[in-house]
C-alpha cells in the first residue's frame, strides 16, 4: 500500500496474521505524521478503493515509526512474529 496516497500517512508496512477464516490476512503497520490524524477505518477504506480485495488490510495497527535496519530495509519480522507466538507454522 502506497503511503502517498493518505497525507496523514508517513510510513506504512504489511505484514501476514493468523486469521481463523482464512489463514492468514493482511495488517497494515503505520506511522502517522504528527500534525495530521488517521483512523484504522480510514487506512482500510483508502485500501478498499485502490488494492485487489486479497492485498487490501483487514487491521492497522499504529507505530511511532517503523524499526528499519542500516540499509533502509523495513524489519517486517519483528513486527509478525508476535502475531504467531504459539502457533505450529506460520499459517493458521
Amino acid at each position: 500500500m502506497c503511503s502517498l496516497g493518505i497525507p496523514s500517512v508517513a510510513d506504512v508496512a504489511v505484514i501476514g496474521v493468523p486469521s481463523e477464516r482464512w489463514g492468514e490476512t493482511v495488517k497494515a503497520i503505520v506511522a502517522l505524521k504528527a500534525s495530521l490524524p488517521a483512523s484504522a477505518a480510514d487506512i482500510i477504506a483508502y485500501g478498499k478503493a485502490h488494492l485487489a480485495g486479497y492485498k487490501c488490510p483487514t487491521s492497522v495497527d499504529f507505530v511511532a515509526a517503523l524499526p528499519r535496519n542500516p540499509s533502509g530495509k523495513v524489519l517486517k519480522r519483528d513486527f509478525g512474529a508476535p502475531y504467531w507466538v504459539g502457533k505450529s507454522r506460520r499459517i493458521n
